[in-house]
């Protein structure tokens, strides 16, 4: 388990190489939702995502043999535009893989901070070659399976809750669940009282499918929504979310899809779907806690092109 006095030192250590972004009332939101709603806008964060938190505090954590070996990296898109991105001003060469499916956009801008990008066909084979090549010698940078990245995701629920007025309940998206089991740590520390629910979308539901079998399986991952699509969780997000999360929420695609618009429409900010499925399940939560609830909403990143949303709606 990640604790606070690790996501504390995370929090010391990446200051001043990310930025401490806005948590604000949302008048739109709470109009649409009917109940208080405050957004934490992580797709303002360097990178366009929350990821950047986690992969620069582990590259700071690096011994010089381990930079020189360079860094290599699996996403979807998100995590690798993050270590494209930090390693490049930290002076660390950085490998990315992906699969195939990962935004154009992800794959373009990691290629001009200096990645070395690999595509393959599958999420599961972009796994398999970070593996391989990590056990070639270079230094890994896991995006979930790192007690150090989790504890740089997990500074978004330390900011999270200095900085939020009253909450009941807070949601927050799942991938390998490094966020999650971040921020819910963060919350149990400071805010023992806030329940926090994680969401996925259906085709990337590696932690429901973990929390129903009693630990991490391998998932045939059937999304369009790629920053969400872990082929498994690991046993250190499963174990926190599992002991810290209140519950876990699957959404249809569709719905994150149309989350995105509504995020457009009524908050202004302009997101992926891994931050619109937050509002179906919004709906279902309030459907459950009723008059009262005081909803956090943490939006995790806004890396989607107008051609991007144009099609989510096809």
């Amino acid at each position: 388990m990640v604790g606070v006095e690790e996501l504390e030192a995370a929090a010391a250590r990446i200051a001043g190489h990310v930025v401490r972004t806005p948590t604000l009332a949302s008048p739109g939101l709470s109009a649409l939702l009917g109940v208080p709603v405050t957004v934490k806008l992580e797709l303002l964060q360097r990178s366009g995502s929350f990821k950047a938190r986690g992969a620069v505090a582990k590259l700071l954590t690096l011994s010089e043999e381990q930079r020189a070996a360079g860094v290599v990296a699996v996403s979807g898109g998100n995590h690798g535009v993050a270590v494209a991105e930090m390693a490049a001003a930290l002076g660390v060469r950085a490998t990315v893989v992906m699969p195939r499916t990962a935004p154009a956009r992800s794959v373009e801008i990691a290629r001009a901070a200096g990645a070395d990008v690999r595509l393959t066909a599958t999420m599961a084979e972009a796994f398999a070659l970070m593996e391989r090549l990590a056990a070639e010698g270079r230094t890994l940078l896991h995006p979930f399976a790192d007690p150090v990245v989790i504890a740089g995701q997990g500074t978004v629920g330390l900011e999270l809750a200095a900085d939020a007025g009253p909450l009941t309940d807070v949601l927050v998206s799942i991938g390998g669940g490094g966020l999650i089991a971040g921020v819910a740590a963060a919350l149990r520390a400071r805010r023992p009282g806030v329940r926090v629910w994680g969401v996925e979308t259906t085709g990337a539901d590696a932690m429901t499918q973990a929390l129903a079998r009693g630990g991490p399986v391998p998932v045939d991952v059937d999304s369009r929504i790629s920053t969400l699509g872990a082929p498994t969780v690991s046993p250190m997000t499963y174990t926190m979310v599992r002991d810290l999360v209140d519950d876990v929420l699957v959404v249809p695609e569709a719905e994150a899809f149309a989350g995105v618009r509504e995020l457009a429409e009524h908050a202004k900010v302009w997101a992926e779907p891994a931050a619109g499925c937050l509002l179906p399940a919004a709906r279902r939560v309030l459907a459950k806690t009723g008059a009262g609830t005081r909803l956090g909403l943490v939006i995790c990143g806004g890396n989607a092109t107008v051609a991007d949303v144009v099609a989510y709606g096809a």
